[in-house]
């Protein structure tokens, strides 16, 4: 298994830096990395202390510096050591300056600055909170996507995803047993899209749920045929009132909510602007 040391080193909270790199990583099999996160590197001072550490664990060095001395004085030092040090996003943002005709602004943690989309995603995160598991149902014209699904369909995980990137969403379980409110069948402004799964990954992360809570696992919840049953109560009410579906049985968070994402965006494209579908079961 190969081993080494990779150092992240960022101007502001390395955010992007650390997903580059995992996606990087996510390629390359029987690695062991030992990773260095250095974020809010905006002095010179700072860095030749990070400097210190670097040279005791060398390795590999990813680096977002937008402040160009400090960027200087990293390049140099590393070539000094031997090590490599790679501006993850140089290639990127100089296609945008070739393509746009102007130069980048350089300012370090600019996509966080606390602008009009930044309190937009603020909005979102404590709507989506707020409206969790079915709760305040009254409110869900406000939403921008409904997520309905039976239980452990990932649906609050994906939310909170989703709300991270600016939009507001409720969720709902579907209960054969306590059917959801009138209200969701007449929506008008959100998406509503239904969550699935295959039973027997249902049944299995049911019973993981309950051993983590210590709980018996020989219950309906997780009983074969109720699974089932569950499931194809859920997936009739997505067809009976047109909704688009999603199988999770496969599908990281990540993946569901692009897919949620691409889902509403077309919908957007198209002008559409209801549910349109037969009346609920």
């Amino acid at each position: 298994m190969a081993r080494f040391h990779l150092h992240l080193l960022s101007d502001s909270t390395g955010e992007t830096l650390e997903m580059i790199a995992k996606a990087a990583l996510a390629q390359f099999d029987d690695t062991e990395v030992l990773r260095h996160f250095w974020p809010m590197v905006r002095s010179q001072q700072h860095l030749d202390r990070i400097m210190g550490e670097i040279s005791t664990n060398p390795g590999l060095v990813f680096y977002t510096l937008v402040n160009e001395n400090t960027r200087s004085r990293l390049e140099e030092t590393c070539q000094k050591l031997g090590l490599p040090a790679i501006a993850v996003l140089d290639g990127v943002t100089d296609a945008l300056e070739a393509l746009l005709g102007q130069e980048a602004k350089g300012r370090p943690g600019r996509q966080h600055r606390l602008d009009d989309a930044y309190f937009a995603r603020v909005d979102a995160i404590q709507f989506t909170i707020a409206h969790d598991d079915g709760i305040a149902w009254e409110d869900w014209e406000e939403a921008d996507i409904v997520l309905a699904g039976v239980s452990r369909t990932s649906k609050t995980p994906t939310s909170i995803y989703l709300a991270n990137r600016g939009f507001k969403v409720a969720n709902i379980p579907i209960v054969p047993e306590s059917p959801p409110p009138p209200s969701l069948y007449g929506l008008k402004r959100p998406l509503v899209v239904g969550l699935t799964t295959a039973p027997e990954r249902l049944i299995q992360v049911r019973r993981n749920r309950l051993l983590s809570l210590s709980q018996s696992p020989d219950t309906d919840y997780v009983q074969s045929e109720k699974v089932e049953s569950e499931v194809k109560y859920a997936r009739r009410m997505f067809a009976d009132n047109s909704w688009p579906v999603i199988d999770v049985t496969r599908r990281s968070i990540e993946e569901t909510a692009a897919a949620v994402i691409n889902l509403h965006n077309e919908r957007k494209a198209a002008g559409r602007t209801g549910q349109v579908g037969p009346k609920p079961i």
